[in-house]
């Protein structure tokens, strides 16, 4: 980066605004963040259930294919041909065999090998490929994966630790205490966000806009700051998840009555760009994907559980119009990352003011703080060299 960005000294308690819109931070988040030692969601095991099913996604805006392969496994590699950098899947989803360019048909199989070149000897022993050529030394890039139950992974870094490392054991039973069956897909919607994908990060993060912003959540008695609830923050601040829970009766049949506490929200994130959504029995992965320094595709898949009965299903339904685009809630948030990129022109040397709860980034056992999203940025600035 031609400038060089100075810290505030209220360090993860401010935020430059410049984080947010200039084209060159951008451009080394793809390389530094996306591209470096982290994990990235790629897709739902059940998304590919036979060998030869693949489907196309990104790693920042490197475009990936993850296939099954004929021995079952999922692999991933760049969607890129190695002879002239032509995408080598166009579709969102399919079944194949092999994976064929079709610029010059060079055809891969399911693991990202490269199998065959059209005319590689040539045409009647004139042209052709020199015999110096090898196979093997041109397939596709191929893509560290690995699976969190149903969740699969990728990383092109060698340095990004084992999956079940970087995700945590805190972080890891929050995922195994919503996704709890084998995940069935209700709906997939996508939405183009007009702004920096960190200010969307930034407000899953935030813990106590909710019933600010979401008047809908208190009005229907969804969500209260006043119910009981907290912030779990992975060691090291990656990750997080904030929770909300009512007392509800219970009787205790070997004792007495006493209170017992269900969870009805929780909204949790890996770092860089996943999501996972608890809101009622409305559960969705959400995927951030930066297009540029004030663009940002959000994707949703809507889930449930293969074990759900009909009426399950429908109430899951029901209560998705809470998010997603035209979602009660979720149609604010879209609008107000919207809001600070407009604000910010003119005043990229001025930074946000993160002290809600002070200046830790640890788990708290309320939700009126900015710890998570102060945890946020301290996993982002050493990446990012700041």
């Amino acid at each position: 980066m031609q400038q060089e960005i100075k810290w505030p000294a209220e360090g993860n308690a401010r935020v430059p605004y410049r984080m947010f819109s200039d084209p060159e931070i951008y451009r080394a988040e793809l390389a530094r963040i996306f591209l470096g030692p982290t994990w990235q969601y790629l897709a739902l095991a059940g998304e590919l259930p036979q060998p030869g099913d693949y489907l196309t996604t990104f790693l920042g805006e490197t475009p990936v294919i993850v296939t099954r392969g004929q021995d079952g496994e999922i692999r991933a590699m760049v969607n890129r041909c190695a002879h002239r950098g032509n995408l080598v899947c166009l579709k969102r989803r399919g079944h194949a065999d092999n994976l064929t360019c079709v610029y010059h048909a060079w055809r891969y199989d399911l693991e990202g090998n490269l199998d065959s070149v059209a005319f590689r000897r040539g045409i009647a022993g004139k042209g052709g490929m020199p015999p110096s050529f090898r196979l093997e030394e041109h397939g596709l890039k191929k893509l560290r994966v690995d699976t969190f139950g149903d969740l699969v992974f990728g990383t092109l870094s060698p340095e990004a630790p084992p999956l079940a490392n970087y995700i945590g054991n805190l972080i890891g039973s929050r995922i195994h205490r919503v996704l709890h069956g084998k995940p069935k897909i209700l709906g997939t919607t996508s939405q183009i966000l007009h702004n920096n994908w960190k200010l969307y990060f930034e407000n899953v993060r935030d813990t106590y806009h909710a019933t600010l912003l979401h008047s809908f959540f208190t009005t229907f008695r969804i969500s209260r700051l006043t119910s009981e609830g907290g912030v779990d923050i992975a060691e090291g601040g990656a990750h997080h998840a904030s929770y909300t829970r009512n007392k509800v009766d219970r009787v205790d049949q070997a004792t007495s009555d006493q209170l017992y506490a269900d969870t009805t929200t929780q909204i949790l994130s890996l770092f860089p760009n996943f999501v996972l959504q608890q809101i009622e029995n409305c559960i969705a992965l959400r995927l951030v994907l930066p297009k540029g320094p004030d663009k940002t595709e959000l994707q949703w898949t809507y889930i449930g559980f293969e074990e759900d009965d009909a009426e399950m299903t429908a109430l899951r339904l029901a209560q998705a119009n809470l998010v997603g685009p035209a979602g009660y809630v979720s149609m604010e948030d879209g609008a107000v990352g919207n809001f600070i990129q407009r604000a910010i022109p003119g005043s990229e040397d001025e930074c946000s003011v993160l002290e809600m709860g002070g200046f830790g980034h640890v788990s708290e056992a309320n939700r009126t703080t900015e710890a998570s999203v102060r945890s946020f940025w301290h996993t982002y600035r050493p990446l990012m060299g700041f």
